[in-house]
């Protein structure tokens, strides 16, 4: 069996497709049964309880495989890191606990940075936990900007006729499809590809600009002069808050957002193992970000 956490977000729901479709044992841990009731009715085992609870988790991991790790973002966060470090430090307390003898985790492009890169480097502390844990095999995953994060562009589009971030226009991302994340996943809970501490860089075959990235979504849409405009931080940290982000998780998304734009993270991107990804953001915007407006 392998336990997956994440509830039913963009990742964890794919991956617990794929594994499921294979005939595979799957439990899925979330904070509430009703986010894993779709996974439950497609015969998933289900596991909801707080993930912040060592305990909780210990019982959910017993009898893994191997289980895939996340750390889900609580976007009302009185303290964004104290909370990364709270959920972090009960997953590595389960997997110990539990057992378990193999980890694949989910972390982002960066993490190998300790600070300044906002909520990455609270990633960069959950890998660190992980690989302190003897006799256990871990793979972190790294990949680069989620395309299904521009989804948000949609309720832009919609009301103010552009694309707005604090991301600097022309600064080139690493990016891909979460169903191409949940595709590596899969293959590396059931098929592992190495043993030890391991580290995988995933993005697509292009680097892309936030001005591209409006450019093809715009494309899309049949909305050919889009434009993009990169957000003052103040005002971006304020309408953040305005959509119910605490302050805290405001201000960890604009030192993300800084790190990107003025080139902290260059070199990072493919620092180590990277698999380039097959899906362009060119089809992800043709097909998903296409439906996604049409239907709003």
């Amino acid at each position: 069996m392998y336990v997956l956490l994440g509830s039913n977000g963009n990742v964890t729901s794919k991956v617990a497709a794929l594994l499921l479709a294979q005939g595979t044992a799957v439990r899925v841990v979330g904070r509430n049964a009703r986010s894993l009731a779709a996974l439950k009715a497609a015969d998933a085992d289900i596991a909801a309880g707080d993930i912040g609870d060592a305990g909780f988790l210990a019982h959910a991991f017993a009898g893994a495989t191997a289980v895939y790790t996340m750390i889900p973002t609580d976007y009302a966060a009185h303290d964004m890191a104290a909370q990364q470090d709270r959920l972090s430090n009960a997953i590595v307390r389960a997997v110990a606990v539990a057992g378990v003898e193999r980890v694949v985790n989910l972390s982002s492009v960066g993490a190998r940075l300790n600070s300044g890169t906002g909520p990455i480097a609270g990633l960069h502390r959950q890998e660190r936990r992980l690989d302190e844990l003897a006799g256990v095999d871990v793979l972190h995953l790294r990949p680069g900007h989620f395309f299904e994060n521009h989804l948000i562009a949609i309720e832009m589009i919609r009301t103010i006729g552009a694309y707005a971030d604090m991301i600097a226009p022309d600064s080139p991302l690493p990016m891909v499809a979460t169903a191409d994340i949940a595709q590596v996943v899969a293959r590396e809970l059931s098929t592992p590809s190495g043993k030890g501490k391991r580290v995988l860089h995933l993005r697509a075959p292009s680097l892309y600009t936030m001005r591209e990235v409006t450019a093809l979504l715009g494309a899309a849409i049949d909305k050919p002069n889009l434009a993009y405009v990169q957000s003052d931080p103040q005002q971006g940290k304020t309408a953040l808050m305005q959509q119910g982000f605490s302050a805290s998780v405001a201000a960890q998304l604009e030192e993300m957002s800084a790190a990107f734009s003025t080139g902290r993270l260059d070199g990072e991107y493919d620092n180590g193992p990277t698999e380039i990804t097959p899906t362009t953001l060119a089809h992800f915007a043709a097909t998903v970000f296409r439906a996604a407006f049409e239907k709003t």
